[in-house]
C-alpha cells in the first residue's frame, strides 16, 4: 500500500499542480482511526473496514493484493490447505512431516500486533484459533529475510514482495498470481483501501479517488505489484 500511494501522489501532484498531498507512513489501524477522528482526510488501509469502522468511514477499494505464505527453498512442500496453515499458525501442526515435508519443526513468523497484512492474513485464516508466533517481525522485508534464512520457517508476505530468496506456497492448490487473486480463486488476498468519513464533501479528496481509479492511477496501482480492481 505504501508503494501505491506514494506513485500515485506524485502523479496526482503532477497533474495538480499547487496541491500538495502528505503522507504519514502508519499502520493501517492507525490510518482508519485517524480518518475517523477527522485527523486526515484519506486513512489508507490493507484491510477491510470492520464493521464498527463501517459506521463512520466509506471505504474506496483502489486494488487488491494477495498474501503470499512463503517458506524456505529448501522446503519439499508445494501446496497447503487453508485448514491446515491455520494448525501451523494455532501451534497444532508443529512439524513438516505432519504435511509431507521433512521431519523439521516449523518457525512460525509474522508481523507485529497493528499490522494490516497480519490483520488481513488472521482474519482469513484463522477464524476462531489463535496464532503462536515464534518471531514477530515489524517489516515485510525483516519476514521474507527470516525465512529465507531459516529451512524450517513458514512466513506470509505482499505477493508483490515475494522473490526468489523464498517459495510461495500454493492455497488450496491455488496459485498466488495476479489473475487468481482478482478472480478471487486465491482465498489469501485483501484489499487496498482509501477510507474516507461519511458524508464528506471534499472535492479534492473526490478527485484524488478519481484519479487512484482512472486507467492512468490503476495503471499506477499495476506497476507498484498491486492488483488494480478496474
Amino acid at each position: 500500500m505504501e508503494k501505491v500511494i506514494k506513485a500515485v501522489n506524485g502523479a496526482f501532484m503532477e497533474k495538480n499542480k499547487g496541491v500538495t498531498v502528505n503522507l504519514n507512513l502508519t499502520g493501517s489501524g492507525t490510518g482508519i482511526q485517524e480518518a475517523s477522528e477527522g485527523k486526515c482526510d484519506i486513512g489508507n488501509s490493507s484491510r477491510k473496514l470492520k464493521d464498527e469502522e463501517a459506521e463512520k468511514l466509506d471505504a474506496t477499494v483502489v486494488g487488491l493484493d494477495g498474501i503470499a505464505l512463503v517458506v524456505n527453498p529448501v522446503n519439499k512442500l508445494e501446496d497447503i490447505t487453508l485448514q491446515d496453515l491455520a494448525k501451523v499458525y494455532s501451534g497444532e501442526i508443529t512439524n513438516w512431516k505432519e504435511l509431507g515435508g521433512d521431519d523439521k519443526a516449523i518457525v512460525v513468523i509474522g508481523r507485529e500486533d497493528g499490522s494490516g497484512t497480519r490483520d488481513g492474513f488472521e482474519s482469513i485464516v484463522m477464524g476462531d484459533k489463535e496464532p503462536k508466533y515464534a518471531q514477530e517481525l515489524e517489516s515485510t522485508g525483516s519476514v521474507i529475510n527470516a525465512v529465507a534464512t531459516t529451512d524450517g520457517a513458514i512466513g506470509y508476505a505482499s505477493l508483490a514482495n515475494v522473490d526468489e530468496t523464498v517459495k510461495a506456497l500454493k492455497v488450496g492448490g491455488v496459485e498466488a498470481t495476479e489473475e487468481n487473486i482478482k478472480s478471487g480463486t486465491y482465498e489469501v488476498q485483501r484489499p487496498f483501501i482509501c477510507a474516507t468519513l461519511k458524508g464528506s464533501d471534499n472535492k479534492l479528496v473526490k478527485a484524488y479517488l478519481d484519479f487512484i481509479l482512472s486507467e492512468e492511477g490503476q495503471a499506477l496501482v499495476l506497476a507498484q505489484g498491486a492488483v488494480p480492481v478496474k
